[in-house]
C-alpha cells in the first residue's frame, strides 16, 4: 500500500511543470548578474593601502614650501575673485595644498590613529587661519571693491554643495587608494572648491560684511566635513588596518556622534537650498505671467522687478500709457492665483495715474528704452545694407569684367606700353583677417621686357581704372 502511494506521487510529480528547474535557472542568472555588478563596481582590487596611507600622511605636513604655496595660491584666488576671472580661480585651486589635512583627518578617524588626527586638525586650523589672514590682507589693500558674481556664488551654500563635497571627496579618496595613480585629485580640488570660500571670507572681513564671512565659512565647513566623511567611509570599506583600538560601545557612540554632527551640518544647507529652489520657481512663473498677460496694445511695460519672499512675493511693473483700472488690476491678481502664485501680489506703477517725479522717471526710462531699441535696429539695418551694397558691388564688378574685350584691351596696352610682353586679367578674392570681410579686386598681371619704373606702372593702373570704369585696379608686375 505504501509502495503504491509512492509510485502514484512520483507519477503526479512527473506531470507537474518543472518549476524547480526554472527557479534554479533564474537563481543562476541572478547570481551571474550579481557577480558581474560586484566585479564592475568593486574597488578592492588594485588597492595600495601602504602607499596611499603614506601619501596622505605626507600631504598632511604643512611647513616650509607648503606654506609659501598656500599663500601664493590664496593671493591668486583672491585676485581671480576680485576680477571675476574663473580661469584664475581654477588655477589657484589646482595648486592649493588645502586638501591634505582634510583627507588626513578622515584617514585618522577611519583607522583610529589619534596621533595623526591631532596633527591633521592642527595643520588644518593653521591653513585656515593663514588663508583668511592672507585674503583679508589682499582685499584690504585692493583698489577694486565691487562685489563680483564669483564672490556672491560663495555666500549661499545649499544642499547641492553637500553633494558636490561628498562625491568629490569620494572620488578623491578612491583615486588616492589605487596602486596606479590618476589625475582625479586635481579635478576634485576644482569641484569641491575649498579655496574660494576662504578668500570670500577674507573679503567679508576686509569689507566689514559679516554675512559674506559667515556664508563663505559655512560653505568651506560643508566642503571640509563631507570630504572628510567620504574618506572615513572608503577607509572603513577597504578595511585599512587600524592603529588604535576602542571597545565596541565607545566606537558605537563615536559613530552616532559623527552622524549627529553631519546632520547638524547639513540642516542649514537644506533650508537654504529649499529657498533657492523656491526662488527659482517663483522667477520662472513670474516671468511667464508677465509674458502672457502684460502685453498691451496701448501701453508699454518699461520695467519689471521680481521680489521673492516665502510669505509675500511681489511683481512690480512700471507701465506707461493708458492707465489700467482697479478692476483690471484686481483681475490680474486673480490670474496670479490661477497660475499657482497665491502669495504673490501684482504692483503696477502707472505714469498716467501718478504725477511729478514718478511720471518723469517713467518717461525718461521709456525714452532710454526707445533710443536703445532704435540704435539696435539701425545697427542691424546698416549691417544688412552694407552686406547688400557689397553684394551689388561684386555683381556689378562681375558684369563689367565679364563684358570686357580682353583681346582689344591687350592691344591697347601694347600700343601705349611697348615693353609689355604678357598681360593677364583676373578677379582676385581678398579676405581681411581682422573683420573677415572678402572683396573681389580686379588684378592685372603684367610681364615687362624691361621694367619701366613705378611711375609708368602707376600710370598703367590709372589708365586701366578709367578704361574699365573701376574704382580699384591692382597691377602685379613680374
Amino acid at each position: 500500500m505504501v509502495e503504491n502511494h509512492y509510485f502514484r506521487a512520483m507519477k503526479n510529480k512527473a506531470q507537474l511543470p518543472q518549476v524547480p528547474e526554472n527557479g534554479k535557472e533564474f537563481r543562476d542568472v541572478w547570481r551571474g548578474f550579481r557577480d558581474f555588478i560586484y566585479r564592475l563596481a568593486s574597488i578592492q582590487e588594485g588597492t595600495d593601502e601602504e602607499g596611499s596611507s603614506a601619501g596622505i600622511r605626507r600631504d598632511v605636513e604643512f611647513k616650509g614650501v607648503n606654506v609659501w604655496i598656500l599663500v601664493a595660491s590664496i593671493f591668486i584666488a583672491s585676485i581671480g575673485l576680485n576680477t571675476n576671472s574663473t580661469a584664475v580661480i581654477i588655477g589657484a585651486m589646482l595648486i592649493s595644498p588645502l586638501m591634505g589635512p582634510i583627507i588626513g583627518t578622515g584617514l585618522a578617524v577611519g583607522i583610529m590613529d589619534f596621533a595623526l588626527l591631532k596633527k591633521s586638525l592642527r595643520n588644518f586650523a593653521t591653513t585656515v587661519l593663514i588663508s583668511i589672514l592672507t585674503s583679508t590682507l589682499y582685499f584690504a589693500i585692493s583698489p577694486l571693491s565691487e562685489v563680483q558674481s564669483e564672490l556672491l556664488a560663495r555666500t549661499t551654500p545649499t544642499i547641492f554643495d553637500v553633494g558636490i563635497a561628498f562625491f568629490g571627496g569620494l572620488a578623491g579618496i578612491v583615486a588616492s587608494s589605487r596602486r596606479e595613480k590618476s589625475n582625479v585629485v586635481p579635478g576634485v580640488a576644482i569641484a569641491t572648491a575649498l579655496m574660494p570660500p576662504l578668500c570670500t571670507a577674507g573679503f567679508g572681513l576686509a569689507s566689514g560684511d559679516f554675512s559674506f564671512f559667515l556664508g563663505a565659512m559655512y560653505l568651506f565647513f560643508i566642503n571640509s566635513v563631507f570630504i572628510c566623511f567620504a574618506t572615513i567611509l572608503i577607509v572603513r570599506y577597504l578595511k585599512y588596518e587600524r592603529v588604535g583600538f576602542v571597545d565596541v560601545r565607545t566606537e558605537k557612540r563615536a559613530r552616532y556622534g559623527i552622524y549627529l554632527f553631519l546632520l547638524i551640518t547639513i540642516l542649514p544647507s537644506i533650508f537654504i537650498g529649499y529657498n533657492v529652489i523656491q526662488q527659482s520657481i517663483f522667477k520662472t512663473k513670474a516671468l511667464g505671467f508677465v509674458q502672457d498677460y502684460m502685453a498691451f496694445p496701448n501701453r508699454q511695460v518699461i520695467k519689471t522687478d521680481l521680489n521673492y519672499n516665502p510669505d509675500s512675493s511681489t511683481i512690480e511693473i512700471s507701465l506707461l500709457g493708458k492707465p489700467l483700472s482697479e478692476e483690471e488690476i484686481a483681475g490680474f491678481n486673480n490670474k496670479l492665483n490661477e497660475r499657482g502664485m497665491e502669495n504673490t501680489y501684482l504692483i503696477i506703477h502707472q505714469a498716467g495715474s501718478y504725477g511729478g517725479e514718478l511720471a518723469n522717471q517713467l518717461n525718461q526710462q521709456l525714452k532710454t528704452g526707445i533710443l536703445e531699441d532704435l540704435y539696435k535696429r539701425n545697427e542691424v539695418a546698416l549691417q544688412n545694407k552694407d552686406e547688400k551694397i557689397n553684394l551689388l558691388e561684386q555683381e556689378l564688378l562681375r558684369y563689367r569684367l565679364g563684358n570686357v574685350n580682353y583681346q582689344r584691351l591687350a592691344q591697347e596696352i601694347k600700343v601705349q606700353y611697348p615693353s609689355v610682353e604678357k598681360v593677364g586679367f583676373s578677379r582676385l578674392a581678398e579676405t581681411n583677417m581682422q573683420n573677415m570681410t572678402t572683396d573681389t579686386i580686379p588684378t592685372i598681371l603684367v610681364r615687362w621686357s624691361a621694367f619701366p619704373g613705378e611711375k609708368r606702372e602707376k600710370q598703367l593702373g590709372k589708365w586701366l581704372q578709367l578704361r574699365l570704369e573701376l574704382d580699384t585696379v591692382r597691377i602685379i608686375s613680374y
